[in-house]
């Protein structure tokens, strides 16, 4: 990655405190668990009275994550708010209102309860999407949703696809910072290679990023853009990088279906690789992601977790039956992913880990047909050393001088300490 576009990264965004160009936070703030201390870019933006668009017709990218600290949602609250001329909504997969299932959109309607024009932005991009901005007639193109911080989680990649479409249609491009539910200590996990770009990873970033959406746009704008965006970026407040979601005095929307909770989040970057098999990765139980198995499993996996003493989780031996997806009305063993200590857990060594082990302990473990890992950990890398019998040291340590230079340019384009 070259680091050689850094100065225009901020292009536009001189603009005082609410901005990205905003200092970082300073070693006084406030910093606790929960009191509501932290305030959303939204909260700043509205705070401002809305001062960073006016004299634009705007358009928003969201879902139902999109929601102030008392649960209204920010399309409801601007619409009726005589300050700003909102002209339209863009929905990603799940939907505006969030009604979809994962692979799935809302289509193109008027929302009933605005009749704003929504437009269907899932599986748009380049210049089809740009066509929408164009059509919709606005000046300037919001971005506000609540991100999980894993790399194949899709909102990240509508937040680039529509970064790359306003440049294209001459839109300005704004975007709302929220939290890092998981932190921003780190980031973790290989990096994906580019000719394994896909929906669930456009550009070479690690699998757990460790960045917020407005973190993220800076570092697209100045490292991946072929021609960067009129690029604003309104951060929080009252954020540390070490702050979990529930320090944040912030309701949890779900940003997906199978998403219900930020413990889900917590673990969802190292479990969703076992979308990539042909075990069950929880979708159709109550605990998405922290329960997996399939036909034929027993405790021996388990055991076999366990041994391998990863810090911060335990693995108990479980059995369910899924409603929908993969096994569904069938009951299947496998584990639940038990976190006990949040601090010193790495979701990605514990997902490789587990992989390891149900390789290893089930002799029916497969890979998906179309191999879907590698598009899930960016390579051939992780599934080719499985296969040969690696362990969880040689798998992770396959992938760290990748993750060193990631890291670096990381580094660049963090906004809060």
């Amino acid at each position: 990655m070259s680091l050689s576009r850094r100065s225009l990264l901020a292009a536009g965004g001189a603009l005082g405190a609410v901005t990205a160009t905003a200092p970082a936070a300073a070693a006084g703030e406030p910093h606790g668990h929960g009191h509501g201390r932290v305030r959303t870019g939204f909260e700043r933006l509205a705070d401002d009275g809305y001062a960073l668009l006016a004299g634009e017709r705007v358009g928003v990218v969201t879902n139902p994550t999109g929601i102030t600290r008392d649960a209204r949602h920010l399309v409801d609250v601007m619409h009726a708010d005589e300050r700003v001329d909102l002209v339209a909504v863009f929905g990603p997969e799940h939907g505006f209102r969030g009604t979809a299932q994962a692979g799935g959109s809302e289509g193109r309607y008027d929302d009933p309860a605005t009749g704003l024009p929504v437009y269907d932005t899932y599986l748009k991009s380049g210049q089809p999407l740009a066509d929408v901005f164009a059509a919709s007639g606005v000046d300037t193109v919001v971005f506000d949703i609540q991100d999980v911080g894993a790399r194949f989680y899709t909102y990240i990649w509508t937040l680039y696809d529509c970064m790359v479409a306003a440049a294209l249609a001459g839109k300005r491009f704004v975007v709302l910072d929220r939290p890092n539910p998981v932190t921003g200590r780190a980031a973790l996990g290989p990096v994906l290679d580019r000719a394994f770009a896909t929906f669930v990873g456009r550009e070479p970033i690690a699998q757990a990023h460790g960045m917020t959406v407005a973190e993220l746009a800076r570092l697209f704008n100045g490292e991946f853009l072929t021609a960067p965006v009129s690029l604003e970026t309104v951060r929080m407040t009252g954020w540390r990088r070490t702050d979990f979601f529930d320090s944040t005095g912030l309701p949890w929307v779900p940003p997906s279906p199978n998403m219900p909770t930020p413990e889900t989040a917590l673990v969802y970057s190292g479990t969703c690789l076992f979308e990539g098999t042909n075990l069950s990765e929880g979708r159709g139980t109550t605990r998405p992601f922290e329960l997996l198995g399939a036909e034929g499993i027993d405790r021996r996996w388990a055991e076999a977790a366990n041994a391998l003493g990863l810090p911060g989780v335990r693995f108990r031996e479980a059995y369910f039956a899924p409603t929908f997806s993969k096994f569904q009305g069938k009951t299947v063993g496998g584990v639940q992913v038990h976190v006990h200590d949040r601090e010193s857990f790495d979701p990605v060594r514990a997902g490789i880990g587990l992989l390891v082990t149900a390789h290893s302990t089930w002799s029916g473990f497969a890979w998906r047909a179309d191999d879907w890992i590698d598009k899930l950990t960016g390579s051939t890398r992780v599934r080719t050393l499985i296969d040969a019998g690696a362990g969880v040291d040689e798998t992770v340590g396959a992938w760290q001088a990748d993750l060193a230079a990631f890291r670096a340019v990381r580094k660049e384009y963090l906004l809060y300490r």
